[in-house]
């Protein structure tokens, strides 16, 4: 469990509602930075991971599983408020 991370839920869906296989996954919420108050019974967020392009994109299980992990650190990152930009500079982009 990652510290602070309440109230999301991880979801894995086959592809993108586009069909697409360019996104790997998305983070579907209000960042804790845009948060005015928490916990007044709202719907969790959602984390989603899109099986499909994962699976186009990589070649064997091992680069499957780290594909997945760097999806889920990127999309936690988001949950945290922390843009494309600085995910970027992080290397998690």
């Amino acid at each position: 469990m990652v510290d602070g991370l309440d109230n999301v839920v991880f979801v894995v869906e086959d592809r993108p509602e586009d069909g697409s296989l360019d996104l790997f996954g998305l983070y579907d919420g209000h960042a804790l930075t845009e948060r005015d108050r928490y916990g007044g019974g709202e719907l969790p967020d959602r984390i989603i991971v899109y099986r499909e392009p994962h699976l186009a994109a990589c070649e064997d299980e091992d680069e499957l599983r780290a594909e997945v992990h760097t999806t889920l650190v990127h999309e936690i990152a988001h949950f945290y408020g922390i843009d494309d930009d600085r995910l970027h500079e992080l290397g998690w982009a």
